[in-house]
């Protein structure tokens, strides 16, 4: 008898349903699982279910299965369950000053980035995207510096005369390579192997985690460090969803974020030396001697081609990296 009630015992355990989350977010990115911003989200993912004690099950969704980039932000702006891991070009479609976080060569260090994070000025971007309906729960994760893959070295501004570079759709980047000479062309990332191997753009820009994860170099074999952009990702909520939960969850989401922020960022400098190690071992030549000054010359009038932007808003921000 004994027996019995253990095997019943057992299979009503067995039939019951598991326990579901009070609240359920898919969380969307548009990269490769290999890359630190798809690691750090997933360590989101473990750390808020279980500070929430499971009240909150977050899921991801990589390599743009929920849609572009464009189109996840506006999901989220309706208020749907979503977040999505953007960055300050895409949300400058909302609140354009925020579009100067990404510009080039703005910063040069998390340390500097971190200045700009923690001034007045960012207190009011972060409320002005609130007011857009969109919640930033972290700010603060190293996506690294942009690079070019091409067939060819890069190393000063003239070498990209005419060049078509794939970029992704939003305006800042088309204002930066057309400001070096260049001829930026949108793609989807999802699409960019496909635009490299049938010459639909001669080159491709992003960090080194993106470039190797989407194995780009084995259709373009030349990598040229340019870090013209060095870039953070955003991971962002709808305001109109997440201010519906309770207030501690809400704290939660937050914490959570900053501290999910800080792990991409140890990944991202932990792996940039392996990066292009993988590289020269896959036979791509890597080019280092990069005339850096000479970018930085080429994109700063990028500062001044934005009317919406807050007029001094580049001076501003050189003042808070100053400090």
């Amino acid at each position: 008898m004994t027996c019995l009630r253990g095997m019943v015992a057992g299979l009503v355990l067995m039939a019951s349903p598991a326990v579901a989350a009070d609240y359920e977010i898919r969380l969307a990115h548009s990269l490769s699982t290999t890359e630190p911003a798809h690691q750090a989200a997933l360590f989101y993912a473990e750390h808020v279910a279980e500070r929430s004690g499971g009240q909150i099950e977050i899921t991801v969704f990589p390599g743009e299965q929920l849609g572009s980039g464009k189109d996840v932000n506006q999901m989220i702006r309706q208020g749907a369950n979503v977040m999505n891991i953007t960055d300050a070009g895409y949300l400058a479609d909302f609140v354009p000053d925020v579009g100067v976080l990404h510009g080039p060569y703005l910063v040069d260090s998390p340390e500097e980035y971190n200045k700009i994070l923690t001034s007045d000025w960012h207190k009011q971007i972060d409320q002005q995207l609130r007011d857009q309906g969109l919640r930033v729960v972290s700010w603060n994760g190293l996506f690294g510096g942009r690079h070019m893959i091409a067939d060819k070295p890069i190393r000063t501004p003239e070498d990209m005369a005419g060049m078509t570079v794939r970029v992704p759709p939003n305006s800042l980047w088309l204002a930066t390579f057309e400001a070096i000479g260049a001829r930026p062309t949108t793609v989807q990332w999802s699409e960019v192997y496909n635009a490299l191997s049938q010459n639909v753009v001669a080159s491709a820009e992003a960090p080194l985690g993106s470039l190797y994860g989407s194995k780009l170099y084995e259709v373009k074999k030349t990598l040229s460090l340019t870090r013209h952009f060095t870039s953070f990702l955003n991971f962002v909520g709808s305001e109109t969803y997440l201010s519906s939960l309770p207030q501690d969850l809400q704290d939660i989401l937050m914490e959570e974020g900053y501290l999910a922020g800080e792990y991409m960022t140890k990944l991202t400098q932990e792996r940039e030396a392996q990066y292009l190690d993988d590289f020269r071992k896959a036979g791509v030549e890597v080019v280092e001697d990069v005339d850096i000054e000479a970018f930085r010359a080429k994109t700063e009038s990028v500062y001044t081609s934005f009317p919406d932007w807050t007029p001094g808003l580049k001076e501003q921000i050189d003042a808070i990296i100053s400090q």
